[in-house]
Protein backbone atom coordinates (compact mmCIF):
# COMPACT_ATOMS: atom_id res chain seq x y z
CA UNK A 1 0.00 0.00 0.00
CA UNK A 2 2.83 2.33 0.86
CA UNK A 3 4.50 1.62 -2.45
CA UNK A 4 1.37 2.56 -4.42
CA UNK A 5 1.01 5.75 -2.41
CA UNK A 6 4.63 6.63 -3.16
CA UNK A 7 4.09 5.97 -6.88
CA UNK A 8 0.99 8.16 -6.95
CA UNK A 9 2.78 10.91 -5.04
CA UNK A 10 5.78 10.68 -7.35
CA UNK A 11 3.63 10.96 -10.46
CA UNK A 12 1.70 13.87 -8.98
CA UNK A 13 4.91 15.72 -8.16
CA UNK A 14 6.18 14.98 -11.66
CA UNK A 15 3.03 16.53 -13.14
CA UNK A 16 3.46 19.62 -10.97
CA UNK A 17 7.10 19.92 -11.99
CA UNK A 18 6.26 19.58 -15.69
CA UNK A 19 3.49 22.17 -15.33
CA UNK A 20 5.89 24.58 -13.69
CA UNK A 21 8.48 24.03 -16.42
CA UNK A 22 5.91 24.75 -19.12
CA UNK A 23 4.73 27.91 -17.36
CA UNK A 24 8.28 29.21 -17.02
CA UNK A 25 9.00 28.33 -20.66
CA UNK A 26 5.92 30.25 -21.80
CA UNK A 27 6.97 33.22 -19.65
CA UNK A 28 10.46 33.08 -21.18
CA UNK A 29 9.01 33.01 -24.71
CA UNK A 30 6.85 36.08 -24.05
CA UNK A 31 9.85 37.91 -22.59
CA UNK A 32 11.96 37.06 -25.64
CA UNK A 33 9.25 38.37 -27.98
CA UNK A 34 9.63 41.84 -26.45
CA UNK A 35 13.37 41.76 -25.85
CA UNK A 36 14.85 40.28 -29.04
CA UNK A 37 14.12 40.90 -32.72
CA UNK A 38 12.27 38.11 -34.51
CA UNK A 39 14.50 36.01 -36.77
CA UNK A 40 12.49 36.15 -39.98
CA UNK A 41 14.56 33.50 -41.77
CA UNK A 42 14.06 30.95 -39.02
CA UNK A 43 10.38 31.87 -38.77
CA UNK A 44 9.80 31.29 -42.48
CA UNK A 45 11.65 27.98 -42.31
CA UNK A 46 9.44 26.82 -39.44
CA UNK A 47 6.28 28.01 -41.21
CA UNK A 48 7.27 25.89 -44.19
CA UNK A 49 7.95 22.84 -42.02
CA UNK A 50 4.97 23.17 -39.68
CA UNK A 51 2.44 24.63 -42.10
CA UNK A 52 3.18 23.93 -45.76
CA UNK A 53 4.46 20.39 -45.29
CA UNK A 54 1.50 19.50 -43.07
CA UNK A 55 -1.09 20.45 -45.69
CA UNK A 56 -1.38 16.98 -47.33
CA UNK A 57 -1.83 15.26 -43.97
CA UNK A 58 -4.45 17.76 -42.82
CA UNK A 59 -6.36 17.61 -46.12
CA UNK A 60 -6.49 13.82 -46.11
CA UNK A 61 -7.54 13.70 -42.46
CA UNK A 62 -10.24 16.35 -42.83
CA UNK A 63 -11.60 14.91 -46.08
CA UNK A 64 -12.02 11.33 -44.94
CA UNK A 65 -13.35 12.25 -41.51
CA UNK A 66 -15.94 14.53 -43.13
CA UNK A 67 -16.84 11.85 -45.68
CA UNK A 68 -17.25 9.09 -43.09
CA UNK A 69 -19.19 11.33 -40.71
CA UNK A 70 -21.56 12.40 -43.50
CA UNK A 71 -22.14 8.78 -44.50
CA UNK A 72 -22.88 7.69 -40.92
CA UNK A 73 -25.23 10.63 -40.38
CA UNK A 74 -27.10 9.89 -43.59
CA UNK A 75 -27.50 6.22 -42.68
CA UNK A 76 -29.15 7.18 -39.38
CA UNK A 77 -31.13 10.19 -40.60
CA UNK A 78 -32.56 8.34 -43.58
CA UNK A 79 -34.75 6.23 -41.28
CA UNK A 80 -36.13 9.43 -39.75
CA UNK A 81 -36.71 11.15 -43.07
CA UNK A 82 -34.15 13.85 -42.20
CA UNK A 83 -31.50 13.33 -44.86
CA UNK A 84 -31.42 17.06 -45.60
CA UNK A 85 -30.17 17.65 -42.04
CA UNK A 86 -26.90 15.86 -42.76
CA UNK A 87 -25.30 19.03 -44.14
CA UNK A 88 -25.55 21.29 -41.09
CA UNK A 89 -24.67 18.44 -38.72
CA UNK A 90 -21.48 17.68 -40.64
CA UNK A 91 -20.58 21.36 -41.03
CA UNK A 92 -21.08 22.25 -37.36
CA UNK A 93 -19.27 19.13 -36.16
CA UNK A 94 -16.31 19.83 -38.44
CA UNK A 95 -16.16 23.50 -37.43
CA UNK A 96 -16.53 23.09 -33.69
CA UNK A 97 -14.95 19.73 -32.87
CA UNK A 98 -13.67 17.36 -35.53
CA UNK A 99 -11.69 19.88 -37.57
CA UNK A 100 -9.69 21.55 -34.77
CA UNK A 101 -9.22 18.44 -32.62
CA UNK A 102 -8.14 16.04 -35.35
CA UNK A 103 -5.94 18.66 -36.98
CA UNK A 104 -4.26 19.35 -33.63
CA UNK A 105 -3.69 15.64 -33.03
CA UNK A 106 -2.10 15.21 -36.45
CA UNK A 107 0.14 18.24 -35.94
CA UNK A 108 1.09 17.01 -32.48
CA UNK A 109 2.11 13.68 -33.96
CA UNK A 110 4.01 15.17 -36.87
CA UNK A 111 5.40 18.47 -35.54
CA UNK A 112 5.38 18.09 -31.75
CA UNK A 113 7.41 14.90 -31.97
CA UNK A 114 9.87 16.50 -34.38
CA UNK A 115 10.37 19.49 -32.06
CA UNK A 116 10.99 17.24 -29.07
CA UNK A 117 13.40 14.97 -30.96
CA UNK A 118 15.37 17.84 -32.51
CA UNK A 119 15.75 19.81 -29.29
CA UNK A 120 16.55 16.70 -27.27
CA UNK A 121 19.28 15.78 -29.75
CA UNK A 122 20.69 19.28 -29.59
CA UNK A 123 20.69 19.11 -25.80
CA UNK A 124 22.52 15.78 -25.46
CA UNK A 125 25.07 16.78 -28.12
CA UNK A 126 25.65 20.07 -26.24
CA UNK A 127 24.62 22.25 -29.18
CA UNK A 128 22.41 24.31 -26.87
CA UNK A 129 25.40 24.93 -24.60
CA UNK A 130 27.35 25.98 -27.69
CA UNK A 131 24.69 28.59 -28.48
CA UNK A 132 25.10 30.05 -25.00
CA UNK A 133 28.87 30.11 -25.50
CA UNK A 134 28.27 32.16 -28.69
CA UNK A 135 26.09 34.62 -26.73
CA UNK A 136 22.90 33.38 -28.40
CA UNK A 137 19.96 32.88 -26.07
CA UNK A 138 18.53 29.39 -26.82
CA UNK A 139 14.89 30.31 -26.24
CA UNK A 140 15.09 33.26 -28.62
CA UNK A 141 16.88 31.26 -31.30
CA UNK A 142 15.24 27.84 -31.04
CA UNK A 143 11.83 28.21 -29.40
CA UNK A 144 10.42 31.58 -30.46
CA UNK A 145 10.40 30.83 -34.24
CA UNK A 146 8.67 27.50 -33.60
CA UNK A 147 6.19 29.15 -31.26
CA UNK A 148 5.23 31.91 -33.69
CA UNK A 149 5.12 29.58 -36.69
CA UNK A 150 2.75 27.23 -34.88
CA UNK A 151 0.44 30.07 -33.84
CA UNK A 152 0.35 31.36 -37.42
CA UNK A 153 -0.12 28.08 -39.24
CA UNK A 154 -2.36 25.98 -37.00
CA UNK A 155 -5.54 28.11 -37.36
CA UNK A 156 -4.97 28.06 -41.12
CA UNK A 157 -4.56 24.28 -41.10
CA UNK A 158 -7.71 23.95 -38.99
CA UNK A 159 -9.61 26.05 -41.52
CA UNK A 160 -8.31 23.83 -44.32
CA UNK A 161 -9.37 20.69 -42.45
CA UNK A 162 -12.85 22.15 -41.93
CA UNK A 163 -13.17 23.09 -45.59
CA UNK A 164 -12.03 19.68 -46.80
CA UNK A 165 -14.32 17.89 -44.36
CA UNK A 166 -17.38 19.86 -45.41
CA UNK A 167 -16.55 19.43 -49.10
CA UNK A 168 -15.97 15.70 -48.80
CA UNK A 169 -19.15 15.31 -46.76
CA UNK A 170 -21.12 17.12 -49.45
CA UNK A 171 -19.69 14.90 -52.18
CA UNK A 172 -20.44 11.65 -50.35
CA UNK A 173 -23.92 12.67 -49.22
CA UNK A 174 -25.05 14.15 -52.55
CA UNK A 175 -23.18 12.23 -55.25
CA UNK A 176 -22.80 8.86 -53.55
CA UNK A 177 -25.80 8.53 -51.22
CA UNK A 178 -28.27 10.60 -53.23
CA UNK A 179 -29.18 13.36 -50.78
CA UNK A 180 -30.74 16.32 -52.66
CA UNK A 181 -27.92 18.77 -53.19
CA UNK A 182 -30.04 21.93 -53.00
CA UNK A 183 -31.53 21.05 -49.61
CA UNK A 184 -28.17 19.87 -48.32
CA UNK A 185 -26.35 23.07 -49.22
CA UNK A 186 -29.16 25.48 -48.27
CA UNK A 187 -29.51 23.91 -44.82
CA UNK A 188 -25.75 23.95 -44.35
CA UNK A 189 -25.57 27.67 -45.08
CA UNK A 190 -28.69 28.40 -43.02
CA UNK A 191 -27.66 26.64 -39.83
CA UNK A 192 -23.88 27.12 -39.89
CA UNK A 193 -22.94 30.52 -38.45
CA UNK A 194 -19.79 32.58 -38.19
CA UNK A 195 -19.63 31.65 -34.51
CA UNK A 196 -19.11 27.99 -35.39
CA UNK A 197 -16.16 28.81 -37.62
CA UNK A 198 -14.58 31.15 -35.09
CA UNK A 199 -14.82 28.53 -32.36
CA UNK A 200 -12.82 26.10 -34.49
CA UNK A 201 -10.15 28.66 -35.40
CA UNK A 202 -9.75 29.89 -31.81
CA UNK A 203 -9.42 26.31 -30.62
CA UNK A 204 -6.71 25.76 -33.22
CA UNK A 205 -4.81 28.79 -31.93
CA UNK A 206 -4.78 27.54 -28.34
CA UNK A 207 -4.06 23.96 -29.38
CA UNK A 208 -1.00 25.32 -31.18
CA UNK A 209 0.23 26.86 -27.93
CA UNK A 210 -0.24 23.54 -26.14
CA UNK A 211 1.59 21.53 -28.82
CA UNK A 212 4.63 23.79 -29.11
CA UNK A 213 5.06 24.25 -25.36
CA UNK A 214 4.87 20.53 -24.63
CA UNK A 215 7.10 19.54 -27.55
CA UNK A 216 9.78 22.11 -26.77
CA UNK A 217 9.69 21.47 -23.03
CA UNK A 218 10.10 17.72 -23.50
CA UNK A 219 13.05 18.32 -25.79
CA UNK A 220 14.77 20.78 -23.46
CA UNK A 221 14.33 18.52 -20.41
CA UNK A 222 15.23 15.22 -22.10
CA UNK A 223 17.54 12.79 -20.34
CA UNK A 224 20.96 11.99 -21.72
CA UNK A 225 21.49 9.35 -24.39
CA UNK A 226 19.47 7.92 -27.26
CA UNK A 227 16.93 6.52 -24.82
CA UNK A 228 16.28 10.03 -23.52
CA UNK A 229 15.58 11.32 -27.04
CA UNK A 230 13.14 8.51 -27.74
CA UNK A 231 11.39 8.94 -24.41
CA UNK A 232 11.09 12.71 -24.88
CA UNK A 233 9.59 12.23 -28.33
CA UNK A 234 7.06 9.67 -27.10
CA UNK A 235 6.06 11.73 -24.09
CA UNK A 236 5.66 14.86 -26.21
CA UNK A 237 3.13 13.14 -28.49
CA UNK A 238 1.22 11.34 -25.73
CA UNK A 239 1.06 14.34 -23.41
CA UNK A 240 0.01 16.66 -26.25
CA UNK A 241 -2.76 14.25 -27.27
CA UNK A 242 -4.10 14.00 -23.71
CA UNK A 243 -3.93 17.72 -22.94
CA UNK A 244 -5.50 18.70 -26.26
CA UNK A 245 -8.43 16.37 -25.63
CA UNK A 246 -8.88 17.60 -22.06
CA UNK A 247 -8.52 21.26 -23.06
CA UNK A 248 -11.04 20.77 -25.86
CA UNK A 249 -13.69 19.83 -23.28
CA UNK A 250 -13.22 23.07 -21.36
CA UNK A 251 -12.79 25.24 -24.49
CA UNK A 252 -16.11 23.91 -25.81
CA UNK A 253 -18.05 25.36 -22.87
CA UNK A 254 -15.92 28.49 -22.50
CA UNK A 255 -15.95 29.56 -26.16
CA UNK A 256 -19.63 28.75 -26.56
CA UNK A 257 -20.42 31.20 -23.75
CA UNK A 258 -18.04 33.91 -25.00
CA UNK A 259 -18.46 33.91 -28.78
Amino acid sequence: MTRYAQQIGSRFMGMLQATGQIVFLFQDIIRCLFRYPIRIGLLIRQIDFIGAKSVPVVMITGSFIGAVFAAQCEFQFRALGMSSAVGPVVAIAMCRELGPVLCALMIAGRVGSAMAAELATMKITEQIDALRALAVYPTEYLIVPRFLATLITLPILVGLAILCGIGAGYYVAVHVLGVPGVYYWNNTVKYTHDKDIWIGLVKGFFFGIIIVLIGCNKGLTAAQGAEGVGLATTEAVVDAFIIVLIANFFFTFLLNSIL
